[in-house]
């Protein structure tokens, strides 16, 4: 079982004699992603995060591991052909927090025309290597169950392939096999200082500890450019462009597992997503952003905005008021002068700034979730010149994330599998555990022979075991780290369940 106190071996990476091999910057979904491939290739490690894992854009994305069908409108070939690559890689390595999803995406006069969408969705089947996801069909909405819940102004959809993921377990699997692997994943541990210095990078944490390394990368996201500037003083070549994402949570509004994409007027999209059993994710949003990535929050016109969206194709009219959750992301994306918000570009751009005999520093900007594998190994490839162990070969594409150790369709039989061995446990209990934890769940519940042996019972249907194994072994430290990153039980606890929780993981410490 990975630790997340896993300290390095003595001395190593505090002083000049012992340095790491490379230092990240983030822990979001590409610090981690690239943490882990570099450990896995046999660097020594260490990744700072200031606050939790995923604390910032990687838990806030539409929870999809997605070709981007509509980046094909703005000729974006490669990134369509890369994302759509990974989606049965990430699947096979990820099963329990990776499943397939079909896509229902209604057909209306006036927006785009049925041609377009058919040569889209052409593309979209072929230019990416697929082989275990269903391929496009058309279907008929007065006789689908995907009709159902629409008004009757769409007499046809096309519907298609992609996935779901939970996004913020995807950032914290990464971490834990980069732990296993040697790095040490540092949360709550702040940067304030990092220059050059005898070759090497020198950084200041807050509170006075100094580590050094022989690379650097800078994946701070939302904070790449304040790290540029603030950080490591140096001035940026590239820029961030931070564009705000929000995200509704209503009450489930149809009975299928099937997701919906909408085309709007404005020419954007939104999708409709089956969330946590009884509610519907809608999102997203594209607007510009300059503020505090950290205090970024859905707005009155957003919510407006997405419940207005929904409301045009479903029955039932989504309504404020119906909101029982938002929340809102910026994305870190690559300022390529884009006039609009939602046509700026979402491939990556990566920096390298290595001046003869100097560290090198690296600096991330923009990517999408989806394609996050590819951007680790394009990193590592670019640091190749100035770090031996980057040339080692690549092999992230095949190595399991941690609970991943089964097949792809393989995610009922484990259910099974558990609920066999606990039978006490109710059939809703067992499919959550192993949808978030896989394999790794046996060992929550390892020697349990009833209720009672789970510990304190904090809400809905979680338990003292679980909170203590997410501390031991994920970095948790706060309650909204278990409730909003780890999981989605916040959605069920109620303020003083949570409180209590929060009281309980300050009471018994890392």
């Amino acid at each position: 079982m990975a630790s997340a106190t896993n300290p390095p071996a003595a001395g190593f990476g505090t002083s000049p004699d012992a340095p790491y091999d490379l230092a990240v910057i983030g822990g979001g979904i590409n610090g981690c992603g690239i943490a882990r491939d570099a450990a896995g290739r046999g660097a020594c490690v260490v990744l700072f995060e200031q606050d939790d894992l995923a604390s910032a854009t990687s838990s806030r994305s539409t929870k999809l591991i997605h070709g981007g069908l509509r980046y094909l409108e703005h000729y974006e070939f490669r990134l369509v052909r890369e994302a759509l690559m990974e989606r049965e890689r990430l699947w096979a390595i990820a099963p329990h927090i990776i499943a397939p999803l079909r896509f229902v995406l209604p057909h209306h006069a006036g927006l785009r025309p049925a041609w377009l969408l058919r040569l889209g969705l052409l593309l979209y089947d072929h230019i990416g290597g697929r082989k275990l996801l269903p391929a496009t069909r058309t279907l008929d909405l007065a006789h689908d169950a995907a009709g159902k819940p629409l008004k009757d102004d769409a007499a046809k959809a096309f519907e298609y392939s992609d996935c779901w993921v939970e996004d913020a377990r995807l950032v914290v699997l990464n971490a834990m096999d980069a732990a296993v692997r040697g790095a040490s994943i540092r949360t709550r541990t702040r940067i304030t200082a990092a220059r050059r210095e005898n070759g090497l990078w020198r950084l200041e944490t807050e509170g006075g500890g100094t580590v050094w390394a022989r690379s650097l990368v800078n994946a701070a996201g939302p904070w790449v450019g304040a790290v540029l500037n603030g950080v490591i003083h140096t001035d940026a070549k590239a820029s961030v462009r931070m564009v705000q994402g929000s995200h509704i949570v209503v009450p489930r509004l149809y009975d299928h597992d099937r997701c919906y994409i909408f085309q709007n007027g404005d020419g954007r999209i939104v999708f409709a997503i089956p969330y946590e059993h009884d509610f519907t994710l809608i999102g997203t949003t594209d607007r510009d952003y300059h503020g505090d990535p950290a205090q970024v929050a859905a707005t009155p016109e957003e919510i407006a905005y997405l419940c207005a969206a929904a409301s045009e194709y479903f029955r039932s009219a989504v309504m404020p008021e119906s909101v029982v959750w938002t929340y809102s992301g910026v994305r870190p994306l690559y300022d390529d002068g884009a006039s609009r918000a939602q046509e700026a570009t979402r491939d990556y751009v990566l920096t390298l700034d290595a001046p003869q005999g100097q560290a090198p520093l690296l600096s991330i900007f923009g990517g999408k979730i989806t394609t996050y594998r590819r951007l680790a190994e394009a990193a590592i490839a670019r640091l190749a010149p100035h770090a031996p162990w980057a040339a080692r070969a690549t092999w992230t594409e095949v190595g399991a994330l941690p609970g991943g150790d089964f097949p792809v369709g393989g995610f009922a039989a484990l259910v099974n599998a558990i609920a066999a061995a606990y039978p006490w446990l109710v059939r809703r209990t067992v499919t959550r555990l192993a949808r978030a934890y896989g394999t790794r769940a046996r060992d929550i519940l390892a020697g349990s022979t009833g209720i009672a042996d789970l510990g304190r019972h904090f809400g809905a249907d979680l338990y003292e075991r679980e909170v203590r194994y997410l501390m031991a072994a994920e970095w948790a430290r706060r309650a909204e780290d278990v409730l909003w990153r780890r999981g989605k039980l916040g959605l069920r606890l109620s303020p003083r369940e949570s409180a209590a929780l929060d009281d309980f993981m300050q009471s018994v410490g890392p």
